[in-house]
């Protein structure tokens, strides 16, 4: 079994060493060749994150597409000097590029125009810092650079979702619907890795914040038990269990590419 571990190990290695060979090899010499064998070596990249979004409207090939883009995008913009692996940097930039085509569809569902308007910045800065910084940026960050409140902020993120939606009965191929064409879900699918990343993202919340989602999720309680419990109104309950829950899932978010084994 340690002999198995070694060869993954060193699998790995040389493919981060040749990573970092042919990105040298078009920044520093201008060889478009490399960064074209470069892109064509993170195809599994671009289809593993533009499966994430199957499912949702937009035909799995077009979403490669996109995600090549974004992969393109971050040869372009990777800088050699830095001690990242590329597939970490990489990561961001290409998510970042699908949403933002999922950005650009019409709403589907009524929004607020100052929402929409302010979905449109957070999404424009969430970009930007991720280029920045080489992963997905906080909520926090986000919240500065578009010098709006945490709660605006996490409503905007929230917002995102409201966009075209497709009939189930629209066809999806020969003789198939897009509901025929969409996989069972599996509920335990994924439950790993965020079982690991839940604990880190739980510290970014404060102490009654943390105690709300356990009274909801761990002791089961109603948001009008809770609301009892710790002295504010029900409706307050609600809002900081969607607050919560959404930051965390930024945080998971932001922290995926750098989990990634060391090279």
């Amino acid at each position: 079994m340690s002999g198995m571990a070694d060869g993954g190990s060193t699998t790995a290695a040389q493919r981060a060493a040749r990573e970092r060979t042919l990105l040298e090899r078009y920044h520093k010499h201008g060889d478009s060749a490399a960064r074209d064998q470069l892109a064509e070596e993170m195809l599994p990249l671009a289809r593993a994150l533009a499966g994430r979004y199957a499912g949702r409207g937009e035909p799995l090939d077009d979403l490669v597409q996109v995600a090549c883009i974004g992969i393109m995008k971050a040869i372009d913009g990777f800088d050699t000097t830095r001690e990242v692996r590329f597939s970490s940097y990489a990561t961001p930039t290409v998510l970042g590029e699908i949403k933002r085509h999922f950005r650009d569809r019409t709403w589907a569902l009524h929004v607020p125009r100052g929402t929409q308007e302010l979905q449109l910045k957070v999404a424009k800065a969430r970009d930007e810092l991720t280029n920045q910084l080489g992963r997905s940026p906080t909520v926090e960050e986000i919240a500065a650079a578009v010098d709006a409140s945490m709660e605006d902020t996490l409503s905007a993120i929230q917002s995102a979702q409201a966009h075209r939606t497709r009939s189930f009965d629209e066809p999806a191929g020969e003789d198939s619907t897009l509901a025929e064409s969409l996989g069972g879900a599996d509920p335990e699918l994924g439950r790993a890795e965020i079982r690991v990343m839940l604990d880190d993202a739980l510290e970014s919340l404060s102490d009654r914040d943390r105690e709300i989602l356990r009274l909801r999720f761990e002791e089961d309680m109603t948001q009008t038990e809770i609301s009892s419990l710790i002295g504010v109104s029900q409706m307050q309950v609600s809002r900081l269990i969607r607050q919560s829950l959404a930051r965390l899932r930024m945080d998971i978010e932001a922290t995926k590419p750098t989990r990634r084994p060391a090279a």
